[in-house]
């Protein structure tokens, strides 16, 4: 089933805590990506957010186009001189027909009306374009932290999450995929960061902001705060972070 067409907002409130505190995605994973299309003159970020991947691409495309339907995080996003980001649906980019070397979807498919999504995709591709759709799933934290961490996500907020959420936590695997696959290496994003980092990037969640919205001004994060401060000792202590990436890639006009 697609999701809806209707652009569902969970975080242009917060776009400036969403471009301080998420993970940046590997450089190896562009390389690995840029190594797959034929031209090198455009790539489409579709559903941005602040950027990360558009930056990641820059090295490798000519133009890179971020598109986001949401104006804030734009107003929030990183800047480069290669990029040109546009307030845009995924559905409706705005692109110019068949001009697309490579399409990336980091974190975002599980929102888009995949029907009308595909057809986009294939209206503004070049022939042996390339679309790769990215996620990542629950954080794995260094140590003792982890097991509240853990509890954190599967019971406090489980609740609370979108119920698109279910096709990050599935590895993506089970969104239609009308594109002839490419297999993909395995790549994580991977980072150090102290106690205030990481209660940072939990707040991010749209299952957080889900849950201060249904239960008023009650945050969540103070929950977890003792029981993590005490699992994590020294706050200014960094620890290993990561997050396995799911990737579903494909030969765009090529069916499977």
């Amino acid at each position: 089933m697609a999701a809806s067409v209707q652009f569902k907002d969970h975080f242009s409130v917060h776009a400036d805590a969403y471009t301080r505190y998420r993970p940046s995605y590997p450089p190896a994973l562009f390389t690995w990506l840029a190594g797959l299309t034929q031209g090198h003159g455009l790539a489409w970020d579709c559903g941005c957010g602040n950027g990360q991947a558009a930056t990641g691409l820059t090295p490798y495309y000519e133009r890179i186009i971020p598109t986001d339907p949401s104006r804030q995080q734009i107003e929030h996003a990183l800047q480069h001189e290669r990029i040109s980001y546009a307030v845009a649906p995924a559905e409706h980019s705005g692109i110019a027909a068949g001009t697309v070397d490579l399409v990336v979807v980091a974190q975002a498919l599980h929102w888009f009306d995949f029907g009308r999504f595909y057809r986009e995709v294939e209206r503004v591709a070049r022939h042996e374009g390339v679309l790769a759709a990215v996620s990542y799933g629950p954080v794995q934290v260094e140590g003792a932290p982890a097991r509240v961490v853990d509890r954190f996500y599967q019971e406090l907020i489980a609740p609370y999450w979108p119920p698109e959420r279910h096709y990050v936590d599935e590895g993506y695997a089970t969104i239609p995929f009308p594109f002839a696959e490419i297999v993909a290496p395995a790549f994580a994003m991977e980072t150090d960061w102290d106690l205030g980092h990481l209660t940072g990037y939990l707040g991010t969640w749209s299952a957080v902001r889900e849950y201060e919205k249904q239960r008023g001004s009650a945050p969540l994060l103070p929950l977890i705060t003792g029981e993590l401060a005490a699992a994590w000792g020294d706050p200014h202590q960094e620890r290993r972070i990561r997050w396995p990436l799911s990737l579903r890639v494909g030969r765009i006009g090529m069916r499977p």
